[in-house]
């Protein structure tokens, strides 16, 4: 009951921001300085659907899986981007507003509302686009202690596809086809495959039949598989031929590959104990699979040699951008070093909620080890 009331509450604050925020679009877009409002009846109703759409959509999504739960869910997660987009161009025109009136200039505040919701659209439309654009990194590792065999071999990392409502398997499918044009001799898909919301999971999964590589194939669980009960996610994805690490090491051709999924590094303590009791030889070269880059420090105190994660979008869009690289910071994208040890966080390849991404981008990751 004590969890029943918490989300409920927690479905309340976020309905109340919703309409809150539609709100001062409305308002901001229906205001005149001097003169009758710019309004109508059909422009309250629709911006009242539209403020709850998406958690009408999101409730749904969790129990439902149809055609028309779908393309209700992608409606709703493409307007609630546009909003955010929207609402930043509201608070731009009263900053617009206000110092023209204390400058005394005259401007039309319609007008100006105008161009810049114009642009709030034209900018969600724009990261929608570039969202179905996956590109192709191609990164070069020096590892110490690095298996000779594996010198100018490659490595594929997937991260973050989502699959769900808005993408699905016939995304997951292009996806595959991409990697293994490469042809890489290990494949690491690190979390986040499924989002949460309601699928047939080992449907879902199949095209991950394709997806082979010399070296093995190698998947850990992100947060959105463990919003519950993971064993569905995690018995399609094995049972499409991928090896799943839980909490363990595989030797591939002499490198060490290790697996933790995200609720096991979600902490120091916990996970600096699941670490020393894989055994990681520090005198080999490893690279660490796992979500989050949440605590790369402890995995540089373990002995690892390269972790790969993804988990943060680099926010997708402004200003969850921002926020992202504030929490983050060196880790949220790209490949960094802490202490002796190398970190690569992915972009990832699909997006949660809004598929819409600007000022990042989704992509698939190559590496080539020297």
């Amino acid at each position: 009951m004590r969890i029943r009331g918490g989300l409920v509450a927690f479905l309340v604050v976020i309905q109340s921001i919703l309409f809150v925020t539609h709100f001062f679009i409305y308002k901001t877009w229906t205001y005149a300085p001097a003169g009758r409002e710019v309004s109508g009846d059909w422009l309250r109703a629709t911006i009242g659907v539209l403020s709850v759409s998406f958690l009408a959509a999101s409730l749904l999504a969790f129990r439902f899986t149809n055609p028309a739960v779908r393309a209700l869910y992608r409606i709703a997660a493409v307007w609630l981007g546009i909003v955010s987009f929207l609402f930043f161009a509201a608070c731009t025109s009263w900053v617009v507003f206000g110092v023209t009136r204390i400058a005394g200039s005259k401007v039309q505040f319609h007008g100006v509302v105008e161009i810049l919701y114009a642009a709030a659209v034209l900018s969600g439309l724009t990261g929608l686009l570039n969202a179905g654009w996956t590109r192709i990194r191609r990164i070069t590792v020096r590892l110490e202690n690095l298996p000779e065999t594996w010198r100018g071999r490659t490595a594929a990392l997937i991260s973050d596809l989502h699959l769900g409502h808005v993408r699905n398997g016939g995304f997951l499918r292009r996806i595959v086809a991409r990697v293994m044009r490469e042809n890489p001799d290990a494949v690491f898909l690190a979390g986040d495959l499924y989002d949460g919301t309601a699928i047939d999971a080992v449907k879902a999964a199949e095209p991950l039949r394709a997806l082979r590589a010399p070296q093995g194939t190698y998947f850990v669980a992100g947060n959105h598989e463990q919003f519950g009960d993971d064993s569905q996610y995690l018995k399609a994805v094995s049972n499409a031929g991928v090896r799943v690490l839980h909490n363990e090491k595989v030797e591939a051709d002499q490198l060490q590959i290790v697996g933790v999924p995200y609720n096991h590094a979600t902490q120091d303590e916990h996970f600096q104990s699941v670490l020393r009791q894989i055994g990681v030889d520090r005198n080999r070269a490893s690279i660490l699979l796992t979500h989050a880059p949440d605590r790369p420090h402890i995995a540089e105190q373990e002995g690892i040699s390269l972790q790969v994660s993804g988990h943060t979008h680099v926010g997708q869009f402004f200003p969850w951008t921002w926020m992202a690289r504030r929490i983050y910071r060196q880790f949220v994208y790209g490949l960094s070093r802490i202490g002796k040890m190398l970190v690569y966080t992915s972009s990832g390849a699909g997006t949660w909620g809004p598929p819409l991404r600007l000022g990042s981008s989704p992509e698939i990751v190559f590496f080539q080890f020297e």
